[in-house]
C-alpha cells in the first residue's frame, strides 16, 4: 500500500492579499516558510521514501524545506498545479463574488481528469512508498474528491501547510 501525505504549500504573498494565483509561479511570505517548517518538524520522526511536489514555485519551495531534514530531493510534476484560473488569475478574490465565470477557466472535470492521473502516477512510481506531495487547495481537493468519489463541494478545504493523509 502507498501512504500519501498530501500537503498544501505554505502562505503565499498573495494568498494575504486574497489574489487568485491559479498557475503563477507565487512566492512564499514568512508565516508559510515558517508554516513549511512546522511541517518538517512534525514529519521529522517519520520515514519517507520520495518527496513529490508541483512545478510551481511556492510548493517545490515549501516541499523543499519538508524533504530537507529527510536529505531526498523534491521530484516535481505539473500533474499537481493548481487550477488554471484563465483570465482571473491576478485578480482580487472578493472582486469576483459575482462576476460571471469565464470560459478559460480550467473545468472541474478537466481537474478531476489530472487529479485521477496524479493518483494513477504515484501508484504506479511510488507502489508501497511513504510519500509527501506538496500542491494546491483546489488540486488537492480534487484528488481528495477523485480518492473518496465524492463531489468536490462535499471536500473540507485545506489551509496551508495542512497534511491529509490518503492510502492508495
Amino acid at each position: 500500500m502507498t501512504i500519501l501525505y498530501l500537503v498544501r504549500h505554505g502562505e503565499t504573498v498573495d494568498n494575504a492579499n486574497q489574489i487568485m494565483q491559479g498557475q503563477t509561479q507565487g512566492e512564499l511570505n514568512e508565516k508559510g516558510i515558517a508554516q513549511a517548517r512546522e511541517v518538517a518538524e512534525k514529519l521529522l520522526g517519520e520515514h519517507f521514501d520520495a518527496f513529490v511536489s508541483s512545478d510551481l514555485k511556492r510548493s517545490v519551495d515549501t516541499a523543499a524545506i519538508i524533504a530537507s531534514p529527510h536529505h531526498i530531493d523534491v521530484v516535481t510534476t505539473p500533474l499537481l498545479r493548481e487550477r488554471d484560473w484563465g483570465s482571473f488569475t491576478g485578480k482580487y478574490i472578493p472582486d469576483l463574488n459575482d462576476k460571471e465565470w469565464p470560459d478559460d477557466i480550467e473545468s472541474l472535470d478537466a481537474l478531476k481528469r489530472r487529479a485521477t492521473e496524479f493518483l494513477n502516477y504515484i501508484r504506479a512510481t511510488f507502489s508501497d512508498q511513504r510519500v509527501v506531495a506538496v500542491g494546491h487547495g483546489i488540486i488537492n481537493k480534487a484528488i481528495q474528491a477523485v480518492y473518496y468519489g465524492k463531489p468536490m463541494n462535499e471536500i473540507e478545504r485545506m489551509s496551508n501547510a495542512e497534511v491529509r493523509i490518503l492510502k492508495l
